[in-house]
């Protein structure tokens, strides 16, 4: 069955993007065009000419193609964070002839939010961290106290001291749980002997977590920076892609399932969280600082 884009071909003006809509079924109105386009779902039109009298602006076959996949997307995904995910995710993975830095860095910021769906990231970043450190002999209140100092943590940004040493707190209790690890005094290190999950290794990733939200809440991440994220973003996926197969097979136990093949419906909803943590890798690491000092 052929899908609304595939009859697309060629540029096209606000008054063609509408008339693709209706074409396809969608009841669209110009101000959710306009509105799209100021939170990063489309890019603005190019300009033909200047001052009184131009014509209209002009839509790339791309963004024409675009806007009836989101319009798609929509049945199943109505709320515009969610959506704001597919052409940060096109960005990623197909580039700036379909996607624009500018358009994807309004893009990631409509994903993060403000406010309550800012909250929301953090809380899920909080979950899967504790999908990571969670011991079966570990407490239900140090598993919510974890969720709790993690989330706030990540929600006010910034890691110093005192707040590293209370993190660390919450997560030894889900991690290593005083009733297994207090006698024996040993460190637990889970998952394959060539990248083990450890403490310290958690508390770097939350670090760079922390000062990637302080930055995205200060709407301080320009397009230099996320043209780096980009970068590193693709060499870690490659990286990960030729280790996956022989980190699933030596991991056993409750970390099994984190090495397992992503589903595309998976990857695209995981961009965000990944590219949080790429611009916080850059703002904390200094060898990812070293190895993108540009973007590619």
């Amino acid at each position: 069955m052929e899908q609304p884009w595939e009859t697309v071909a060629g540029p096209g003006t606000l008054e063609d993007m509408i008339e693709d809509a209706r074409a396809a079924g969608f009841d669209i109105q110009k101000r959710t065009v306009t509105d799209w386009v100021a939170r990063g779902l489309l890019d603005r039109p190019r300009r033909r000419g200047a001052g009184r009298g131009s014509r209209p602006g002009l839509h790339s076959e791309n963004q024409r193609k675009l806007f009836l996949l989101l319009l798609t997307k929509r049945e199943e995904t109505p709320k515009l964070p969610a959506l704001a995910l597919i052409p940060l995710t096109i960005w990623l993975w197909w580039g700036d002839e379909w996607v624009p830095r500018r358009q994807a860095l309004k893009a990631l910021m409509t994903w993060f939010g403000s406010g309550a769906r800012s909250k929301e990231v953090c809380h899920e970043a909080a979950r899967g961290l504790l999908q990571q450190l969670d011991h079966p002999m570990a407490s239900d209140t140090a598993r919510s106290r974890l969720l709790r100092t993690f989330a706030d943590i990540s929600y006010r940004g910034g890691m110093n001291d005192t707040v590293r040493t209370e993190l660390e707190t919450a997560m030894r209790a889900v991690f290593e749980p005083p009733s297994v690890f207090k006698i024996t005094r040993m460190a637990r290190a889970v998952g394959p002997h060539t990248l083990p999950l450890t403490i310290e290794a958690v508390l770097g990733r939350a670090s760079s977590l922390a000062a990637a939200v302080q930055t995205l809440r200060g709407n301080h991440v320009t397009e230099e920076l996320l043209g780096r994220a980009k970068a590193l973003y693709q060499q870690s996926k490659r990286e990960y892609a030729e280790l996956r197969p022989a980190l699933a097979t030596h991991t056993d136990g409750p970390l099994s399932g984190l090495f397992s093949e992503r589903t595309v419906e998976e990857e695209v909803n995981s961009v965000g969280n990944d590219l949080v943590l790429s611009i916080g890798l850059l703002l904390t690491s200094p060898r990812a600082q070293a190895e993108f000092a540009s973007p590619l």
